[in-house]
């Protein structure tokens, strides 16, 4: 029980960098929001932003998962950024709005996670 709860075991490390994961993809959605707000910003600019919060967001977190790790650790931010994608898709089923995307977007999104994931593991 106590290597469980012990403050540098992976798990606590993985929800850190989990939530810190989360904490930079709401600071990059509320610049996206406020370019909305401010200026003419078209779908394309929309969705490379999205695609590159989701890839931005992920490598941090597989990279500070990678620092913590000491062996594969590119596996380690695989694993990064697909509970960062579980988390995405629960909260999309949770809020209903995961039922009007097509199955291919929903996999290009995983796939862009992962490899975020794994990209920053490799990195670190």
């Amino acid at each position: 029980m106590d290597k469980v709860l012990h403050r540098n075991s992976k798990v606590t490390v993985a929800l850190k960098n989990l939530l810190f994961s989360y904490v930079i993809t709401v600071l990059m959605i509320l610049l996206l929001s406020f370019l909305m707000l401010k200026l003419d910003v078209s779908n394309k600019i929309l969705s490379g932003g999205i695609i590159a919060t989701y890839i931005l967001s992920t490598f941090l977190g597989g990279f500070l998962f990678g620092k913590s790790a000491e062996h594969k650790r590119f596996l380690w931010g695989l694993m990064m950024g697909g509970l960062y994608f579980a988390i995405l898709l629960l909260a999309s089923i949770l809020t209903g709005s995961v039922m009007g995307m097509e199955p291919a977007r929903v996999f290009t999104v995983m796939l862009l996670c992962l490899f975020g994931g794994m990209l920053g593991g490799m990195v670190s």
